[in-house]
């Protein structure tokens, strides 16, 4: 019994330190500026834009513009369509590339409250059209995520207009077509944050936190350590 035992945390052990050093660790720097346009009672766009860095903050590794038109069922049901420019760049000592991506997607919200947390659901479909670069081919894919967030103020109030708030927020990335073009799993990967902010206004959000990002890969998977710092503008509502 006792050998049974030892076999099995030694085997556990392995398949620990197995994972760990198939998991490659960055350390990099996201900035965005999240926006929402109220057009009229039932349409409405949205833009984003992100800057993300390397491992280290060596370089901006990804750019990302991204605008929308919202159709507004009520106020806390939105449908919105939208695309997307972005792409990779990789600079080492014997390579400079940058590849790129184009996206059109679709995208579902529901907000609710749970007592004086504003809760988001957001599910969004993606058709990803990334570009050939060297040996590599261009292909297809499709991928849907789930993103859930909440926001708490940290002081009870009647309506949230202003001061300091804590967010958290998880979102899971799912292949649904084409996996063998990407990873060749079902699982893509996932984004787990935390952050303070301060609410300037009932239209204008300032925040910085800590993002978890893993992602599955076809051999060595890589956890991200991501500080991001966020603005979040809200006009016409």
């Amino acid at each position: 019994m006792k050998f049974k035992i030892a076999a099995i945390t030694v085997i556990a052990l392995l398949v620990f330190f197995k994972a760990q050093a198939q998991t490659v660790n960055e350390f990099s720097m996201w900035g965005a500026w999240f926006h929402t346009q109220k057009f009229s009672e039932h349409w409405g766009g949205v833009f984003d834009a992100q800057f993300r860095s390397a491992d280290n903050v060596a370089y901006l590794k990804h750019p990302l513009l991204r605008p929308g038109l919202s159709y507004y069922f009520k106020k806390n049901k939105i449908a919105t369509v939208g695309y997307l420019f972005t792409g990779t760049h990789r600079k080492t000592a014997t390579e400079n590339t940058f590849r790129t991506e184009n996206r059109v997607w679709e995208q579902f919200i529901y907000t609710h409250k749970i007592q004086r947390t504003a809760m988001q659901h957001r599910f969004r479909l993606e058709q990803r059209f990334v570009d050939k670069l060297g040996t590599s081919d261009a292909f297809f894919a499709q991928r849907l995520r789930y993103f859930a967030r909440g926001v708490v103020p940290v002081k009870k109030q009647q309506e949230f207009v202003k001061g300091l708030f804590v967010a958290l927020q998880n979102e899971t990335f799912i292949n649904v077509q084409n996996k063998d073009k990407t990873n060749g799993n079902v699982f893509d990967q996932n984004r787990a944050y935390v952050a303070f902010g301060y609410r300037l206004s009932k239209a204008i959000d300032i925040e910085t936190g800590y993002l978890n990002q893993f992602i599955k890969q076809v051999e060595t998977n890589t956890m991200n350590h991501v500080l991001q710092v966020a603005l979040y503008t809200r006009f016409g509502n």
